[in-house]
């Protein structure tokens, strides 16, 4: 709240210095940043109704996860997002949000692989990173996960370690039902790919 205050006085403060033509200018390249996102959204929603490939896809706004095939929906699966946040001090941060577009599936995970949970999942935890070593924990990510490229996690609340909390879901990643992702695991397979909008 504080962040988005701070950029609204400061969007104020920099259009009351500007001159009637840059404002205009200004307002025409933002409308035009708006609808070309709305178009590319669009279009990955129109390109994962009619895929033929079996996928996944994650309606972001809904809050709602599908496993379709040309149209046709498999399974409707709800989830929790997680935050958008970013972590670290400049030049060596890490920012998280919820992606945009097309993903693929890196590697389906069950409740007896390891994962290594990053160090910043215990700073937003509010607890010290433990050594590398003993950050890798089975059943980190629930009895199912979906890691995709980007780093996003499809997971499960899990027993064990530091995301094992009803309340919390991991920054730039997704929560969903463990009997969801143990029923969708089957189906998932490395390289799917995974559409967000």
């Amino acid at each position: 709240m504080y962040k988005r205050a701070h950029y609204q006085d400061e969007t104020r403060r920099l259009r009351a210095s500007m001159d009637e033509s840059e404002r205009l200018r200004a307002d025409a390249i933002l409308s035009s940043r708006q609808r070309r996102q709305r178009l590319m959204m669009d279009l990955v929603k129109r390109q994962a109704r009619w895929s033929n490939e079996i996928h996944l896809t994650v309606s972001v706004d809904s809050g709602r996860m599908y496993l379709e095939r040309q149209g046709a929906v498999l399974r409707q699966i709800p989830i929790r997002l997680g935050p958008e946040r970013s972590f670290g001090k400049a030049p060596d941060t890490v920012h998280l949000a919820i992606p945009r577009g097309t993903r693929s599936v890196e590697a389906v995970l069950s409740d007896s692989d390891a994962w290594q949970v990053p160090g910043w999942v215990y700073t937003d935890r509010g607890r010290k990173p433990p050594p590398a070593a003993q950050r890798t924990l089975t059943k980190a990510l629930g009895p199912a996960a979906i890691v995709l490229s980007g780093g996003t996690v499809i997971y499960s609340l899990p027993t064990n370690g530091p995301l094992d909390d009803s309340s919390y879901t991991m920054p730039g990643s997704i929560r969903a039902r463990a009997e969801d992702l143990d029923a969708i695991a089957p189906n998932v397979v490395k390289g799917m790919v995974v559409y967000f909008y």
